[in-house]
C-alpha cells in the first residue's frame, strides 16, 4: 500500500489467495482510495465470490497466463500513458 501512496502506479495485480493477505480487504481499501487504479485479479480458482468481482476490473485464471493477462497489461499501459500525455496538457485524466 505504501507504494501506492509514493509512486505512480498503472495497476495493481492481486493474488487471491496469498498468506497473510485478505485480497476482498486490499481490493476494497485501493477502491476507496485509489477509484481509477485498475486491479487485476489472479487466481487458481475458476469461480470468485461475486463480491470480489464488483471490487477488480479484471479476473484471469492462472491457467490462462501469459495469454490473457498480456494483452490486458498493455492495454492498462497505454490508457495510463494516455491519461498522462492529458494531465501534461491540461486535459481531465480519463
Amino acid at each position: 500500500m505504501k507504494v501506492l501512496e509514493d509512486a505512480p502506479v498503472a495497476a495493481v495485480l492481486l493474488e487471491y489467495k496469498q498468506e497473510g493477505i485478505d485480497a476482498e480487504a486490499v481490493a476494497c481499501h485501493i477502491k476507496q482510495r485509489f477509484p481509477s487504479l485498475p486491479i487485476i485479479l489472479l487466481s487458481a480458482y475458476s469461480e470468485m465470490p461475486e463480491r470480489i468481482l464488483w471490487l477488480v476490473d479484471e479476473y484471469v485464471i492462472k491457467s490462462e497466463l501469459p495469454d490473457r493477462l498480456v494483452p490486458i497489461i498493455e492495454r492498462v499501459h497505454a490508457h495510463s500513458l494516455g491519461s498522462n500525455r492529458r494531465r501534461q496538457h491540461g486535459g481531465e485524466a480519463a
